[in-house]
């Protein structure tokens, strides 16, 4: 069985890593410690592993924080500093970071219209860029469990919101996948084997794997 020619992934309407960037906000210790939307510590492993895969294929990163040059708030997640440590960090003090010049213009220079989203709170500092950027005619994918808000309610209210503006909500494997898409691409292949074990997908990966050596 032969794959059909790869599209075009600049102008592919599914993510790829030619067509995508990668947003992430304000996973640092305060936000993360007031999360009560889905257990912390799946929040973590599933923050880490779409940042990894964003490394892995080479999206643009536009990492943001905020008030950790105010001295009011820590600087990342030290499992988000080991993986994006080469990006650079745009600190701010708005929660909307849109309205931050030098966010918004890093989104801007990737000349990349889909965005995968990622922030804490879900309610605040994800809801309201996501609006922004769709307003302007961005695309935006929500990760959904790798974002968290202050209660389940909160949580699922910013989804439903930023869904009826036009958001999009995916999950972190099928954000794996999308990227992927063959495994005959087999130049990443390794990186997403390795992203399904440490978020805890290697059952069904496995097989997956093994059917396409053979």
């Amino acid at each position: 069985m032969a794959s059909e020619p790869i599209r075009d992934p600049a102008k592919d309407h599914l993510l790829t890593p030619q067509n995508a960037a990668f947003v992430i906000i304000d996973y640092q210790p305060v936000q993360v410690n007031s999360i009560a939307s889905m257990d912390r510590q799946l929040l973590i492993n599933n923050i880490v592993g779409a940042s990894k895969a964003a490394v892995a294929y080479g999206l643009p990163i536009i990492h943001s924080t905020v008030n950790v040059k105010t001295g009011l708030n820590k600087p990342p997640l030290p499992q988000i500093r080991e993986v994006l440590g080469q990006c650079p960090t745009y600190d701010r003090t708005s929660i909307n970071a849109w309205e931050d010049v030098e966010f918004r213009q890093a989104v801007e220079q990737t000349k990349r219209k889909k965005v995968i989203m990622t922030a804490l709170w879900t309610e605040a500092c994800l809801t309201f860029p996501s609006l922004d950027m769709l307003a302007e005619g961005y695309e935006v994918y929500v990760p959904v469990d790798a974002v968290g808000g202050t209660s389940i309610e909160a949580h699922s209210a910013a989804l439903r919101r930023i869904e009826q503006a036009g958001g999009k909500m995916i999950s972190v494997p099928q954000l794996f996948c999308e990227l992927q898409r063959d495994w005959a691409r087999k130049q990443t292949v390794p990186a997403f084997m390795t992203l399904f074990i440490e978020t805890g997908g290697t059952a069904g990966i496995q097989f997956g794997y093994d059917r396409a050596a053979d």
